[in-house]
């Protein structure tokens, strides 16, 4: 009986211990998860603070970044060199783009940096302010030269008006000139001229009787006109209005206000301002001639000069 209480005993003894060892154990796992746990929680407050440090520091450098666009649009426009903000906004692209590198992260760094970059901001800002009053100088200079230039251009403008207006009196005048200068076919008369060579006048002919026709006239006196040789041509039109015309025997074309007129024939003179008298012939070639009244239209140097009728029965 002592024996077996004996072991009973010990049996306890041992139990306890092992439940002490176990208390034991997990006090110091306790412990160890509760150090564990402050030391996540500090290096989470270190990461945030070093994530909120980053985004400020980003956040500076992209407002630092818009000013620099707004510098450089505001210098070129104002006719400055952005060459050096040109390779300051690369450079600091650059710096933006290493500061997702945590190996070579430094607040203090980059801290430094933007200090620079925004001196260098406020330097530009006194350049800008200097361009502008550079910029009213010579605003109020190319103002002065604009109203001398207007006033030139006024001035130009009177002189081209004056210039205007002489030419249009004298191609007035020139046009006078040359319409006083025309010549005048007076006294338009139509003989037929019979195979036999016997002329007959009066302005009434049977087509049988005709061979040839003459027309004869005077060309008036004209002081303006040039005493020079004159092409003169004729026209004879049918009953129907077409032009009798032969080309093998001198017909052809002259051109009137630009339009081409075919003429029946024509006649080289030499104008002498004496009134003198004037014949040309036009042979109708064995060609029948209508029944009814012909006219006559004489042309020179432009215009028409006379014009008369005969009648064919």
């Amino acid at each position: 009986m002592d024996y077996n209480q004996e072991q009973k005993q010990d049996r306890k003894t041992l139990l306890w211990a092992a439940l002490a060892v176990l208390l034991l154990l997990n006090l110091v796992l306790v412990y160890f998860i509760y150090h564990e746990k402050q030391e996540n929680l500090a290096k989470d407050e270190i990461i945030t603070a070093k994530t909120e440090e980053v985004l400020s520091i980003k956040t500076k450098l992209d407002s630092i970044s818009t000013e620099l666009d707004i510098k450089i649009a505001e210098i070129q426009k104002l006719g400055g060199s952005v060459d050096s903000l040109v390779a300051l906004k690369a450079q600091l692209e650059k710096d933006k783009k290493e500061l997702k590198n945590a190996n070579t992260y430094s607040a203090a760094s980059y801290n430094k940096k933007i200090k620079n970059y925004e001196s260098v901001l406020s330097e530009k800002d006194g350049e800008i302010a200097r361009l502008k009053q550079e910029l009213g100088i010579a605003t109020t200079k190319n103002e002065e030269l604009s109203e001398k230039v207007t006033g030139l251009e006024s001035e130009k403008q009177l002189l081209a008006d004056s210039v205007t207006t002489y030419s249009a009196q004298n191609k007035e005048l020139s046009e006078k000139v040359t319409l006083a200068s025309a010549l005048r076919a007076e006294s338009v008369s139509v003989n037929a001229v019979s195979s036999k060579g016997k002329e007959r006048e009066g302005g009434k002919y049977r087509a049988k009787r005709i061979d040839k026709l003459r027309v004869n006239f005077k060309l008036g006196e004209n002081a303006v006109a040039k005493q020079n040789e004159k092409e003169i041509y004729l026209r004879i039109l049918d009953p129907d209005g077409a032009v009798l015309s032969d080309m093998a025997t001198g017909s052809g074309s002259f051109i009137f206000n630009g339009k081409e007129l075919i003429y029946s024939s024509k006649q080289t003179v030499s104008f002498t301002n004496t009134g003198q008298s004037v014949d040309i012939f036009y042979g109708r070639g064995g060609i029948p001639m209508k029944d009814g009244k012909y006219a006559i239209e004489l042309y020179s140097e432009g215009f028409k000069i006379g014009q008369g009728d005969f009648t064919v029965k």
